[in-house]
Formats: structure tokens, sequence, C-alpha cells
């Protein structure tokens, strides 16, 4: 819906080449560059750094030689780096609603706030309540940057006037939240280190709680015996690296694995639109991987049921090391019908995720250890040591119900365990 702008590379004036890097954004997670459209000269520049645009809107004017001239032209922009073009940012004046707009129920949600409106709340003592309470004046009534700093400006002015006795409402409309200082941190004592959150920290910390708030969450928990599994990549890994180039992990076996089990539980691979459920015919899924920063991206894997095992072993590697090193673009992100992660990688045997919105469910694989374990034949039990791990699945309970999550859970585990030793590469 919007983006933050994060760093301009040319200037009002400055020459530009097709394809040449404008601008960096930020949308999401992700950090990307905008190519300019057309060769030219930079002719005005709209917005400033972190100022959060919203799609579609002209963000600078390029003159690539013509005659239109920027002050002259309300008609479409020559170019605009931006998706699609619009009318000119300084033809739309802004103007504060005198009335305090209602909060949109588009989505039915909570209200939504860019990480820019957050930051000048926070630094100006705006508390959530009173945020709440501002109009917005940006798309489904959201408050952009001009709508916080003009309502700073006016509660400046309404705290020095004097207000009569006989109106509490206008008072606490925008006195009582001033004074109840709902975020204000708590006392600091002691030897500490206070650190500020990144962006992407912020953007994370904001989607788990509205996930919270969004989704009433299950987990179910299942053992799962991966002996097959583990004895053939073990045997395999070496020969698989030198003909395909690539390290096999256990990653695309897992994501092999949640595929066909989606493919027989369909309702697992959906979202809630308000009392509409949608059914993903794709299968998207995305694989939480850790960054150096030690924050978490979701690339996802695009029609994960139509690839072997090898193009999901290329699909993995490829989006883990464009992760790790900066290079995801936004579509990489964008599009996931189901997650999955591995906690296992960092040493825990098991976990109970956070649903990754506006996704119903999402399956953590834990460690594999070995274990003494019991196990059937027809001549008796026996104990074997075997290579066992936990799976866990959380999952929406507004629309998956603990049958559906267990049953699909379990699918999974039996894939894994009945894994063919005897499979070619």
């Amino acid at each position: 819906m919007e983006a933050t702008i994060l760093k301009w590379h040319k200037q009002p004036g400055d020459t530009v080449a097709m394809d040449e890097t404008i601008l960096e954004i930020a949308t999401d997670k992700v950090d990307s560059e905008v190519p300019s459209t057309a060769a030219g000269v930079i002719e005005a520049i709209l917005f400033n750094v972190n100022d959060v645009v919203p799609i579609g809107t002209v963000i600078a004017r390029i003159n690539t030689g013509g005659s239109a001239s920027v002050s002259a032209s309300p008609a479409p922009a020559p170019v605009a780096a931006a998706p699609a073009p619009a009318a000119p940012v300084e033809t739309i004046p802004y103007q504060p609603n005198p009335t305090p707009a209602p909060v949109s129920n588009q989505t039915g949600g909570a209200r939504f706030y860019s990480p820019l409106v957050l930051n000048i709340a926070q630094s100006e003592g705006i508390s959530m309540m009173e945020l709440e309470a501002i109009p917005g004046s940006g798309q489904d009534g959201r408050v952009t940057k001009k709508d916080i700093l003009a309502y700073v400006a006016n509660r400046g002015k309404a705290v020095a006037a004097p207000t009569p006795a006989p109106a509490p409402v206008a008072v606490a409309e925008t006195k009582a939240p001033v004074a109840a200082p709902a975020v204000a941190s708590l006392p600091i004592t002691g030897n500490v280190e206070i650190i500020e959150m990144d962006r992407m920290r912020k953007m994370i910390a904001k989607h788990m709680v509205d996930s919270k708030h969004t989704s009433p969450h299950v987990t179910s928990f299942v053992e799962c015996d991966v002996t097959n599994m583990v004895h053939w990549r073990d045997r395999i890994k070496k020969e698989f690296e030198k003909r395909e180039g690539e390290k096999i992990t256990y990653t695309p076996i897992f994501v092999e694995a949640i595929a066909k089990c989606l493919k027989k539980y369909p309702m697992i691979n959906s979202s809630i639109d308000g009392d509409r459920i949608i059914i993903k015919k794709d299968l998207n899924i995305g694989m939480a991987t850790a960054l150096p920063s030690g924050n978490l991206i979701v690339p996802v894997i695009r029609n994960a049921d139509q690839l072997n095992l090898v193009g999901l072993t290329k699909q993995v590697n490829g989006l883990a090391n464009a992760a790790r090193n900066n290079k995801l673009k936004p579509d990489d992100t964008a599009g996931g019908t189901f997650t999955l992660t591995n906690v296992g990688t960092f040493g825990s045997i098991m976990g109970t995720p956070i649903i990754n919105q506006p996704q119903v469910a999402i399956m953590a694989v834990g460690a594999i250890k070995k274990r003494p374990m019991v196990i059937e034949t027809p001549m008796g039990d026996m104990i074997a040591i075997r290579h066992m791990m936990y799976i866990s699945l959380s999952y929406d309970h507004r629309i998956v119900d603990g049958a559906l999550g267990s049953t699909f859970l379990n699918a999974v585990s039996k894939e894994l365990e009945a894994f063919d030793t005897h499979r070619a590469i």
C-alpha cells in the first residue's frame, strides 16, 4: 500500500540514464532500489527522505528534453519514479478534517500506522489513544505525516490557549491522553544498555502483535521419526552437490512434504476476509530465514507443488543466500500462503510460532535428536536408536479446528516417516 523513502541517489539538476537507480525505498521488510524509467534531467523531487508515500503517487519528475514545464503540467507527469502515474502531489493541498474521521472498517481490524507516523508520535509524546483520535487524510483514513504534524502544531496552540470551564469534552479530547502517557517507558535503574529498535525490528514487533490480536492461536505437536530421511540425505548429499552444484538441506524435503499435504487439506492453505474464507489454489510456501542482523524474513517458494526436490533445493538455497546478502526483491516475500520455520537450526527441539498474517497456519520443525525408541515389529517390540524430531503447527482457530489442525500435522509427519530410502535423486 505504501513505501518509505530511504535515500535519494539523484538531486534536481542531475542527469539520469535509463534504468539508473534514482532512490532506495523500503516496503515491509525489504529494501529495494527504484530505477529511472527514462533518460533525462531530474526536474523535481516531491518527497523527502523518511516520507511514507502511497502506491501510485508521483515522487519525482524527469525532463526528457521536451518543452513541458513542471509547474504547468497538471496532466500526467512526463516520467514518475513510481509504479503508476498520478496527479502531481503539490497540486493536492492538505486540508485537515475539522472533525475526527472514523477509523476505517474496511479490514475490520486495528488502524494501520506507518513507522514514520509512530516515530513522530513517540518523539512528541503522543499516546496510542490520542493517535487513534487524529483524523486521517490518507487512504482508508490513515494518518499521514502531514496529519500528525498538523495535529502536533494545533495541540501546542490548544494547550497554550485558555479554555472555558464548561467545555469538558474538548479538554478530554486533547489533554486527557497527554496527561496519561500510555507509552511511557518504565523507570530504568542499574547498569543497563539502551538500544533503539531498527526499522525492521519495529515492523516485526508490530506484525507479531497484530497477528496475536487477529487470530486466536492454537498449537498442536507431534513426534516424528525421520530416521529414513536422515539416512537417505547422508547417503546422497555428496553426489547431489557434485551433480547439481547445490547442497541439499532438510528444508526442501520438509517443503515437499508440506506441499503434498496441503493438497489433501486445502483449508490449511487459506485466509479470512471478514466472514469469507478464501482458499488459495497456489501453494506458495514461505520459509523463515535468519538475517545477519538477527532479524527474520520470510522469502516465498512459489508453486512449491510444481517443483521436484532438485527445483525446491535450488529455490531454498537461492532465496536463503539472497536474504543473507540483502538481495531479496519485494516480490520474493509476497504472496505466501503457508509458512515453515526451522527452530531446530538454533538448537530448539520445539516451538510455538506466530501465524504470518493473513495466513491461517505456520509449521515449526525442531532439532533432530537421536533417542532410544520402542519399535513394533512382527517379532515383537524392540528398542532402537532413532532420529526423532518434534513438529508443531500453530493455526487460526477461527476456521481451523483442532481436528483439522492435528490431522494435517499428522499427515506431514507420516509423509516424512515414510520417506523412501531408495529414492533416486
